[in-house]
């Protein structure tokens, strides 16, 4: 009996493990997206906004919700921005996705600047699967 029960405590206190290297690595990659925003400073680096605006913004529909969020500007080898990574809103677990720079308009909500796309959610789930790398 004893045995069924070390083997659920070992799967738990790996999968925690795993949850928590997972969360150290995304929140590294935050911090050096927000680092190399910074850098940038506030220079316009695509659509009009800067790098921190950009990684501040939420991927928006053509009805209004909220269908994602970036994470990372990703530039080409002139330096220029081609495109976003955007988290897919409400995937689990975390799906992620290229984005080009075409296409997406910014659009002021409130406080926030967000971008809007013509895209569905339904054809952002559809983009390839971006694999994040630990960092």
């Amino acid at each position: 009996m004893k045995k069924p029960l070390l083997t659920a405590a070992f799967a738990t206190a790996l999968l925690a493990g795993c949850n928590s290297e997972s969360r150290a690595a995304e929140e590294k990659r935050e911090r050096d997206a927000q680092q190399a925003a910074a850098i940038a400073g506030a220079e316009a680096v695509a659509l009009g906004l800067t790098e921190a605006q950009l990684l501040d913004a939420d991927l928006i529909g053509p009805d209004g919700a909220e269908i994602g969020e970036v994470e990372e500007v990703v530039r080409g080898p002139s330096g220029k921005v081609e495109r976003l990574l955007v988290e897919v809103e409400d995937t689990t677990p975390d799906r992620y996705v290229h984005v080009p720079i075409e296409g997406l308009t910014p659009v002021k909500r409130g406080d926030d600047t967000d971008l809007s796309t013509t895209m569905t959610k339904q054809q952002l789930q559809a983009l390839p699967e971006v694999k994040r790398r630990p960092r």
